[in-house]
């Protein structure tokens, strides 16, 4: 077994793959209280409603920097999200973005895959191979990696664009990820670049390696589920190994529904993700 065959049964299992982005800001979290326990009232209510519904996102994506800003306590929230979703079944990937020459990028990982317990994490490739190397060293334990590709963020496209042999730097990368390849190296592209996403989708699939995507940008980045899941039918990519991200139109769906109930509300905005995907086979 492999990351990526956990993939694919994952989202048979519960019938979705929305990746339920975890990014606590304090000020939009109606809960009072010190940071660790706001950070745990506010996620473990929102399981706690996934339980009662007994529906769930096929993956969650803690941002570690939102826990960090709010110092040991926020770290300690993490540590309790991480365990407690784990324990209903929920695998984590850590978006850390971490990259570093070697010795320091192998700490990195065992941090992420020892201390954290996290299923995968996203990585940041611009060090090069030396500096990807000991994470995807992790993928013949069942880890995933994530390497940034194709960003879904505005600036994307200051570095991303420019060309190398006339050939853009995201498509540089992608040849890397090939290169670098494990079952269970996957890739960081972003929904709010939809044509960049075809491209890359067909590319990997032209490649013959089994390369998971996950797709950030959908909700408040103005990407769209239902086309993503369009753009990579287009290239016959088997979705049930791609996760497409939602954070804050998850988090806190509460405010666009204009409702006290924040756990219902981000959970029926999971449920309309899913039916905005349709049916995965």
């Amino acid at each position: 077994m492999t990351y990526i065959n956990d993939l694919r049964e994952r989202a048979k299992v519960v019938k979705s793959i929305v990746c339920m982005g975890i990014d606590p800001v304090m000020e939009k979290i109606p809960v009072n209280g010190e940071p660790q326990q706001v950070i745990e009232g506010f996620y473990l209510a929102i399981l706690n409603e996934m339980n009662k519904r007994n529906s769930y996102p096929a993956i969650i994506k803690p941002n570690i920097a939102y826990f960090e800003q709010y110092g040991f306590t926020g770290l300690n929230a993490l540590h309790t999200i991480i365990s407690q979703y784990n324990a209903s079944g929920i695998p984590t990937i850590l978006d850390a973005k971490r990259g570093d020459i070697g010795k320091t990028s192998t700490a990195y990982a065992k941090s992420v895959f020892e201390f954290w317990d996290a299923d995968a994490v996203t990585i940041a490739p611009y060090m090069g191979s030396d500096s990807v190397g000991p994470f995807t060293e992790w993928c013949e334990k069942k880890k995933g990696v994530y390497i940034l590709c194709r960003t879904s963020n505005e600036g994307a496209v200051d570095l991303q664009d420019l060309k190398v042999d006339g050939v853009p730097v995201y498509m540089k990368l992608a040849e890397s990820i090939i290169k670098w390849h494990k079952p269970g190296v996957g890739a960081v592209v972003g929904a709010t670049y939809l044509e960049e996403l075809e491209e890359i989708s067909k590319f990997f699939v032209e490649s013959g390696k089994e390369v998971p995507l996950l797709i950030p940008g959908v909700g408040s980045q103005g990407g769209s589920a239902g086309e993503v899941v369009e753009a990579l039918r287009k290239t016959k990519n088997d979705i049930l190994i791609h996760r497409i991200n939602s954070s804050s139109g998850i988090n806190y769906a509460y405010m666009k529904k204009n409702t006290s109930d924040y756990a219902n509300a981000a959970v029926d905005a999971l449920e309309e993700i899913n039916n905005e995907i349709g049916p995965l086979v």
